[in-house]
């Protein structure tokens, strides 16, 4: 089993699937363009165009944003009325999610986890078992983003980020943050089911049997991959929902009032 020519082959799609879409995208562009239509269609083609220099500097200062300083949270945005991601930004959010050094560390400790309880014991133990299951483990991140994250919402026009609420009562936000795995914002506008996430974590966990060991394989490792991604994304989705709040009772708890005396 070669997990790094595979984890290789998942980047060289990637890379070759963004190419694609930037190229149909330009086209679109261009034929708005000559076809004489209106700057408001044109914007809609190419939602990046509707985007004001404020607006980008929100988006990547969304797309820098850390639990505590060091878990990424680049997929949140706290603005209902944000402007939809081009295939291209939709594809630079993946990798810098995917590839972010944080998740290397994290795949490093679920590999440890694994080892330790002896899952898939066809990988055997020692430095070459553990090297399997970290190769496994991060393949599974690597291609459940870039299903879930770039590729099915390019195709299918759907939203990757998580919508935040940010307000209502404590029980309406725990729904609604596990609602969203299932629920997304449409780049033209409006709500749908979310297909991406619901294809995305099948197709991860299919193509999880081209590296997990045979014995293990098929229906039930498919199926299980995919329930892992969901539970997962609404465990996140709460993460995300509630974590702003925590942390600014955490951290600005004891926040010293400004003096009101005169200092006399």
């Amino acid at each position: 089993m070669k997990i790094k020519g595979k984890s290789l082959c998942v980047i060289a799609a990637c890379w070759l699937l963004w190419a694609s879409s930037s190229r149909a995208q330009a086209g679109q562009t261009g034929a708005a363009s000559q076809s004489g239509s209106s700057p408001k269609a044109a914007a809609q083609q190419n939602p990046s165009k509707e985007k004001t220099e404020q607006e980008k500097k929100t988006e990547k200062q969304e797309q820098s944003q850390r639990m505590l300083g060091i878990l990424p949270q680049f997929t949140v945005t706290s603005r209902n009325d944000a402007t939809p991601l081009t295939p291209r930004e939709k594809f630079h959010l993946f990798l810098k999610s995917a590839f972010d050094p944080v998740e290397f560390a994290l795949v490093g400790a679920q590999a440890g986890i694994s080892q330790a309880e002896n899952q898939f014991p066809d990988y055997g133990q020692g430095a070459a078992g553990y090297g399997k299951r970290y190769g496994a483990a991060f393949t599974d991140e690597v291609s459940s983003g870039f299903f879930s994250n770039f590729l099915y919402p390019a195709i299918l026009k759907e939203d990757p980020r998580y919508f935040r609420l940010g307000q209502g009562s404590f029980k309406h936000r725990v729904g609604y943050a596990l609602v969203q795995e299932f629920v997304c914002h449409r780049d033209q506008g409006g709500r749908s089911f979310a297909w991406s996430n619901a294809l995305g974590a099948l197709s991860a966990g299919s193509l999880s049997n081209a590296y997990y060991p045979e014995r293990d394989g098929g229906f039930g490792l498919t199926m299980s991959r995919a329930g892992i991604a969901i539970l997962y994304g609404s465990l996140g989705g709460l993460t995300s929902e509630f974590y702003p709040d925590i942390a600014r009772k955490i951290f600005h708890k004891h926040k010293k009032e400004p003096s009101s005396t005169s200092g006399k």
